[in-house]
């Protein structure tokens, strides 16, 4: 099983960025895809999720109306929209591929956001 994130980058306040992360070797449409990002010197927090089951999307309380989680079966993948980009939310991301029997992480990306 390999999940692979990409679309990190360095970006101004205000701006935006497309994250993406692709899972291979499972079956896609049976796990829950969610975005994690952890700070330096912080714990890695949940940011955003998208559940298989009935395509609910959860989000944090500091994301919500910023982000946007969605998916593309077709692709396995899963994708961040991040609009309006904060200081704060400079952080590695991480996704995450959740099921009812074991989970699988990407390596991350580095997403920095500049003044």
């Amino acid at each position: 099983v390999q999940v692979v994130e990409s679309g990190g980058g360095l970006v101004q306040a205000g701006g935006s960025l497309r994250l993406s992360c692709t899972a291979s070797g499972l079956t896609f449409n049976q796990y829950t895809m969610a975005w994690f990002r952890q700070a330096p010197g912080k714990e890695r927090e949940f940011v955003a999720s998208h559940v298989h089951k009935d395509g609910s999307t959860y989000y944090a309380d500091s994301v919500k109306g910023r982000f946007t989680i969605s998916r593309d079966i077709a692709k396995n993948t899963v994708y961040l929209q991040m609009n309006n980009l904060k200081l704060e939310d400079t952080a590695v991301y991480y996704c995450n591929a959740i099921s009812t029997y074991d989970d699988y992480w990407g390596q991350g990306t580095q997403v920095t956001v500049s003044s």
